[in-house]
């Protein structure tokens, strides 16, 4: 009986270590990489990818991410996640080629990974989850200016995050391709604020006093248009120029009675980070494959199908303005 007991032990050692990571573990470990810690946008997504989590059973979320916007930082953070080999990695990219060959490791050891948000490029993931479509979020930016500005146009500058961000790169020339349709908006400048509130504002301020003839700026970013709408605030400008782009309601709500910016858009960044939870536990336990064609179910925002480079998207941008910010200011 005791031989007995022996060898039922190693045949039960031997089945676990045949098993994926996923299917080895009691949890299923799924490490939500953002750009960087303290930022409300992405403390939305946690709260999703925890909704995910308690409805999906015996997952959990490891949240992290440097504590600035660096491809560094988010190096030093994969690497000890594949050190404490989770079974997936969640990432929004500060740099879409940077983070490649640390993500190529991860992939390696059996961890599966997927950026969502900010992009990695394709032979860093395995699928990518935009949270709209960059076509329609980059016209939207543009419509959004053009609509508040004086008749015959005027001056409109770009506040972005940091040079590298893979989305907002995205963004701003699919804002370029649609100027032709929007012939009064001038663009005038290009700024990066590295998703840092006071470097932000202090572009912000710098392109009211560079260009006096400024009537909007376009923000595609959460950190970017409430740094903005301040510095227009700041300098008596509200009502004068017009600061729109991608922010949060909770973020956003003063701003907007102030008359700082007559409209934004987002994503819900819960559902969001629901979403890439839920895809990274379905691949993860081979639920679903990625690949081109292939539609990965997405829990109760439905499912997302893949392009021929193994992107989806999510959902269109939803314009917040006066009309509508108080219902949802106390959200997110």
């Amino acid at each position: 009986m005791r031989l007995f007991g022996k060898l039922m032990a190693a045949a039960a050692m031997s089945v676990a270590f045949t098993l994926n990571p996923a299917q080895a573990q009691d949890d299923v470990k799924i490490a939500l990489v953002v750009k960087a810690l303290g930022i409300g946008f992405f403390e939305a997504a946690n709260e999703g990818a925890k909704e995910a989590a308690e409805e999906l059973g015996g997952v959990e979320i490891i949240y992290t991410g440097p504590t600035d916007t660096t491809a560094e930082g988010q190096i030093e953070v994969i690497n000890s996640l594949i050190a404490q080999n989770v079974d997936a990695i969640a990432v929004s990219a500060n740099d879409r080629d940077a983070l490649v060959p640390t993500l190529k490791k991860a992939m390696q050891r059996g961890i599966t990974v997927i950026s969502w948000d900010s992009g990695v490029a394709p032979e860093g993931r395995q699928m990518h989850l935009n949270p709209s479509s960059n076509a329609l979020i980059g016209e939207m930016c543009v419509k959004m200016a053009a609509e508040h500005l004086p008749e015959g146009g005027g001056d409109v500058a770009i506040l972005s995050a940091s040079a590298t961000a893979t989305n907002q790169n995205i963004w701003i020339e699919e804002m370029k391709k649609v100027l032709p349709n929007y012939p009064g908006v001038n663009i005038v400048a290009t700024v990066y604020g590295d998703d840092l509130a006071d470097k932000s504002y202090r572009e912000a301020q710098g392109l009211i006093q560079s260009y006096p003839d400024l009537k909007a700026i376009i923000a595609p970013t959460s950190v970017g248009i409430v740094a903005a709408a301040q510095a227009v605030t700041d300098a008596g400008k509200a009502g004068e120029i017009n600061v729109t782009g991608l922010g949060l309601p909770s973020e956003m709500a003063g701003h907007v009675k102030s008359g700082a910016s007559k409209s934004f858009a987002i994503w819900n960044p819960i559902d969001l980070g629901y979403s890439a939870t839920m895809i990274a536990y379905n691949l993860a336990t081979e639920k679903a494959t990625a690949e081109p064609g292939a539609e990965i179910p997405m829990g109760r925002i439905g499912s997302v199908k893949l392009d021929d480079n193994n992107e989806g998207a999510m959902a269109e941008p939803f314009v917040y303005d006066a009309s509508n910010i108080d219902d949802f200011k106390d959200i997110f």
